[in-house]
């Protein structure tokens, strides 16, 4: 863990990564491109896991610390729904299967859901970091 704050302009460039991620999430989603879908969703959703972080000055080397940091400063203190955990995990497990499993692939179905739950995630994010950091908004 390093721990050092970022500037506005830094986070609302993290957000904007987070954005272009789910926007191409959607994209697949809508051209049949189901597990590149679930791919763009889960990376929209670490883009903006690690804005949230950066503005309590922290950041992680991995994909599972920064989850793991996320669950234990966000939601475990209610700052975020308790089902936020379930959901980073499915995400990352479905974006693992995508990216890696070549016995296994995401349905449409599936990738739906994770659209549907980065968008979510995101905007929380958005929220958060308007409502809890001075000139974000």
């Amino acid at each position: 863990m390093t721990e050092r704050r970022l500037s506005v302009e830094m986070l609302r460039a993290a957000m904007a990564k987070a954005r272009e991620k789910l926007d191409a999430a959607q994209r697949d989603l809508d051209g049949g491109f189901a597990g590149e879908a679930s791919s763009r969703a889960y990376y929209g959703v670490f883009h903006a896991l690690r804005a949230v972080l950066a503005s309590r000055g922290l950041a992680f080397s991995s994909h599972a610390q920064t989850i793991g940091a996320f669950n234990r400063e966000f939601v475990k203190s209610s700052l975020f729904p308790a089902d936020t955990t379930r959901k980073l995990q499915r995400l990352f497990e479905d974006r693992q299967m995508a990216d890696y499993d070549w016995a296994a692939s995401v349905d449409a179905a599936t990738a739906s859901d994770d659209v549907s739950d980065a968008r979510l995630i995101i905007e929380a994010c958005e929220r958060y970091l308007a409502e809890n950091v001075k000139g974000y908004k």
